[in-house]
């Protein structure tokens, strides 16, 4: 992000997550830091970031993707004109769910869905083969940038 400061707002909607709401701030910050990495990264304005439970953002998807199965994040993009940048939905469960399956943090887990709903609003695809691998890339690069900030933030599961 360009110049301005960006207004963040985190939403925990999910009854067991414990998430420092500064420590995702500081991320994002991060991330538009260093936006030049990043297709010149996420647009400025207003920022939503909204964890919920799987049946949740599966609502989200059936209401405005028209697919009402699970997902694991789903970003609205902004309005220039009112100074949204977008909103990033996260499925915690998914998050659970996959990084059981992989041993993987669940911080990593969640960061990397946080990072892929900021590349989707930096103008990332992942719908066709050669989008997904540029896609995949950028997720590395931002994960990379995260972890030696320290800036990966702190979630836990009560």
């Amino acid at each position: 992000m360009k110049g301005a400061e960006r207004r963040l707002e985190v939403a925990n909607r999910h009854p067991r997550l414990r998430v420092d709401r500064k420590a995702v701030a500081a991320a994002v910050g991060l991330l538009d830091a260093n936006a030049r990495l990043f297709k010149g990264g996420c647009p400025s304005g207003s920022l939503s970031v909204a964890f919920l439970e799987g049946p949740a953002l599966a609502r989200l998807h059936a209401r405005f993707m028209g697919d009402p199965s699970a997902t694991d994040v789903i970003t609205f993009a902004g309005d220039a004109a009112n100074h949204l940048a977008g909103e990033i939905c996260v499925s915690v469960d998914a998050a659970a769910s996959h990084r059981r399956s992989t041993g993987s943090r669940l911080a990593d887990e969640i960061a990397l869905y946080l990072v892929h709903g900021w590349l989707h609003l930096a103008g990332y695809d992942d719908r066709n083969p050669a989008a997904k691998r540029a896609m995949r890339r950028a997720e590395a690069r931002a994960m990379r940038l995260l972890d030696r900030s320290a800036a990966v933030p702190r979630f836990k599961l009560a």
